[in-house]
């Protein structure tokens, strides 16, 4: 019996970690991946067929565009290493399965200048072990950013 309770309390300790964990990794690794501009960690996180929007209002006349994940890697790995900052102010996970949602307000510096700020949604699937991105769609803004510190 005292085995059993031993095995027990230090199943924690050999536990995979969680899937809200495993989901909050693969979000920090894009912004990793984009800070040093390598596209290569980039290729790694989203699912084929993976979608990137934003969300363009223009004085009320609301639009949704669309960027090819390909074009997105490509720019990212033309960048300079360091001149990309995307900081988050949070980020709140939701899970069901092998779906995840995330909301990740955040503020994006280039060249250590802050240029917009906005949240990001994110949707992940869960294949094997692994949180892939399926879409992320982003809003944009210029005014009302706060100061976020380096991460």
């Amino acid at each position: 019996m005292k085995l059993l309770l031993l095995l027990l309390a230090c199943l924690p300790a050999f536990a995979q970690p969680s899937d809200e964990a495993a989901v909050k990794t693969t979000i920090n690794q894009l912004f990793q991946g984009m800070q040093k501009a390598d596209s290569t960690v980039l290729k790694t996180l989203f699912m084929p067929g993976a979608r990137l929007q934003t969300v363009i209002n223009k004085q009320g006349d609301v639009s949704v565009r669309d960027e090819a994940i390909s074009m997105f890697i490509n720019s990212i790995g033309k960048a300079k290493a360091g001149t990309l900052d995307e900081r988050l102010s949070g980020m709140d996970i939701k899970i069901d399965g092998e779906l995840a949602t995330a909301w990740t307000p955040y503020v994006f510096y280039f060249q250590n200048k802050k240029s917009h700020c906005g949240v990001n949604a994110f949707t992940l699937v869960k294949v094997g072990e692994s949180w892939k991105i399926q879409t992320i769609i982003d809003t944009r803004r210029k005014d009302n950013c706060p100061d976020l510190p380096k991460q």
